[in-house]
């Protein structure tokens, strides 16, 4: 169970992340999530909750 944890996480943390770079307008791509700040706001908190299922992916033994 700890590795379904762990992709979870890095999945999350992945899409977090280019939501992040899309809310900011940072990719240089032309789209409906593009410069919209909710999308930074959101990408964020997926980076967040990622890295905390991702660490307890880590810690179960």
């Amino acid at each position: 169970m700890r590795w379904v944890w762990l992709i979870v996480g890095v999945l999350l943390v992945l899409m977090g992340g280019l939501w992040t770079l899309q809310g900011l307008d940072l990719l240089g791509q032309s789209g409906g999530m593009n410069g919209q700040a909710i999308w930074a706001v959101i990408g964020l908190i997926a980076v967040v909750i990622g890295v905390v299922l991702a660490g307890m992916g880590l810690r179960r033994r």
